[in-house]
């Protein structure tokens, strides 16, 4: 079984069959160095070998490692951003556009399934939202008039495919659904048997630019390539993209049901957070996915007892036999509602980034793959201006971006000053983190189910900011841009370039 980023296991990890070759690629020159092997990276780089183009892929963990494996793997041409909100802010032709790209997306993963004959569970899907109270019935009308203006079928349905009560609901067709890993194993072995390059447990450092080339320095190695791709969800460093996007954690359970109550469609509700449902299958039986509960990375003290209130309000509504699969992810909300895909703001013209995805990883991920390949080979894309890292919209993002950047603020002053007592060290459970005070210094401590002490200095290396202990995943999480460590203190996700630094503890 494949490691993931968590240290709870998700219903997809062990379907990634496909190995990464153990022979060292050459250190160039490539015309493409992609940083990242998840859905962005992989298909990236697929896409740029079949145009003629030298690639490697630069993976710090392995193939899958990221918020591909912890996805639930919806394909929507209706995504989390109403496409009113989208004509509101960006005008009716460019929500037209988004929605022509999330069709695109689809077709891309159809099109990859059809050429490669992947068995990945791909199926095309009716998607249904359903209001249960009078504001929310207002929302979906809102939300009804926006897929119409933009094209998108939304017929109102007197019925939806989850037991759960509803005033009102819309069924759009032409959505679906697929198993992320077996599509990205198969990405992996079409990648290598045309000849592509790739290094896991390779992680990428700094980044030059000499000449006609930009230096990659990975351990003792220095690759060179024309251009880099970002495809890490959000870039290393500090950069301006960091202060548009706010990380966010989901959680999913995958159950067994007592009875044959599994949708056959894709079904979300409209409460905040919102709730979504379809069936997927493990060894030819069914399981219900359900996810939600969604919050701010760092921000939820007990991110256990998410899955507990998750699984209750499952259970309100289905006779459940068993919980078979739980685990949590990570994306990131953009200030203005769409991604930023294309050129890496202050990097110059040979440097990209994919990231700000919200809930739709598996269509955007996609999506950017297209973007990059041509801008890469052509130098332009329809979708380039719209989508550009650099671009500025202070009305349409405005208030988003201070409440997010507010709130990073008051991490990096609060988390310096609230004080815990010394007391709390010996009441610290098996299993269980906390930040601690011990003789004036702020101490991320962790014990394990053995009884054995790990501590680390808490201080991000990305920015600074104080860590939180995530219970659900056993790590430490960065409130303030989502960067995330295990309990000995190597990265799990970026913008950190380094881990935490260890504290030696004497027997």
């Amino acid at each position: 079984m494949k490691n993931r980023d968590g240290f709870s296991t998700s219903l997809w990890q062990e379907s990634l069959k496909t190995e990464a070759p153990a022979t060292t690629p050459g250190s160039g020159p490539f015309d493409v160095i992609i940083i990242g092997a998840g859905i962005t990276g992989m298909t990236t780089a697929l896409l740029l070998l079949q145009s003629g183009k030298k690639c490697l892929i630069l993976e710090a963990h392995n193939v899958g490692f990221g918020t591909t494996s912890g996805t639930t793997a919806h394909l929507n041409t209706v995504i989390d951003t109403p496409y009113a909100d989208l004509i509101s802010k960006f005008g009716k032709q460019n929500a037209i556009l988004v929605a022509r790209g999330a069709a695109e997306a689809i077709a891309i993963i159809k099109g990859h399934v059809d050429q490669y004959h992947i068995d990945c569970d791909f199926a095309y899907k009716d998607g249904y939202l359903f209001s249960q109270n009078e504001r929310e019935r207002k929302q979906l009308d809102k939300i009804q008039e926006g897929l119409e203006a933009v094209g998108i079928p939304a017929a109102q349905s007197a019925t939806i495919p989850v037991p759960l009560p509803f005033d009102k609901a819309i069924r759009f067709g032409a959505q679906a659904q697929f198993h992320p890993v077996k599509y990205l194993s198969a990405l992996l072995q079409q990648y290598i048997a045309a000849g592509g390059s790739i290094k896991e447990h390779t992680a990428a450092g700094s980044i030059k630019s000499e000449g006609a080339f930009q230096k990659v320095h990975a351990g003792q190695v220095e690759y060179r390539a024309t251009d880099i791709i970002y495809a890490t969800h959000i870039p290393p460093g500090i950069n301006l993209l960091h202060f548009r996007c706010a990380p966010y954690r989901s959680y999913v359970l995958a159950l067994e049901l007592a009875n044959d109550q599994y949708p056959d469609g894709l079904a979300y509700d409209l409460q905040e957070p919102y709730h979504y449902f379809r069936t997927a299958t493990q060894a030819g039986k069914p399981l219900l996915l359900v996810g939600g509960n969604d919050h701010k990375t760092g921000h939820e003290p007990h991110a256990d007892h998410v899955f507990s209130e998750l699984e209750a309000y499952a259970r309100k509504y289905y006779d459940v036999r068993a919980v078979a699969y739980r685990w949590s992810s990570q994306y990131y909300e953009p200030a203005d509602g769409l991604p930023y895909i294309g050129h890496l703001p202050g990097g110059g013209e040979h440097q990209f980034v994919a990231t700000g995805y919200s809930g739709n990883g598996m269509i955007f991920g996609t999506l950017a793959a297209r973007i990059l390949c041509d801008l890469i080979v052509s130098g332009d894309s329809p979708y380039a201006g719209l989508l550009s890292p650099s671009r500025i919209k202070p009305v349409a993002g405005f208030s988003r971006f201070v409440k997010e950047n507010a709130d990073v603020l008051k991490h990096f002053v609060a988390d310096r000053i609230k004080q815990e007592s010394l007391t709390e060290l010996s009441a610290l459970a098996k299993g269980e983190g906390r930040i601690v005070l011990y003789e004036e210094e702020k101490i991320a401590l962790y014990k394990d189910e053995q009884g054995k002490l790990y501590a680390l200095h808490p201080v991000c290396p990305h920015a600074g900011c104080i860590v939180q202990w995530n219970s659900a995943e056993r790590s430490w999480d960065c409130p303030c841009h989502g960067a995330r460590y295990t309990v000995t203190g190597e990265m799990l996700n970026g913008p950190a370039s380094e881990g935490l630094r260890l504290i030696v503890l004497d027997e």
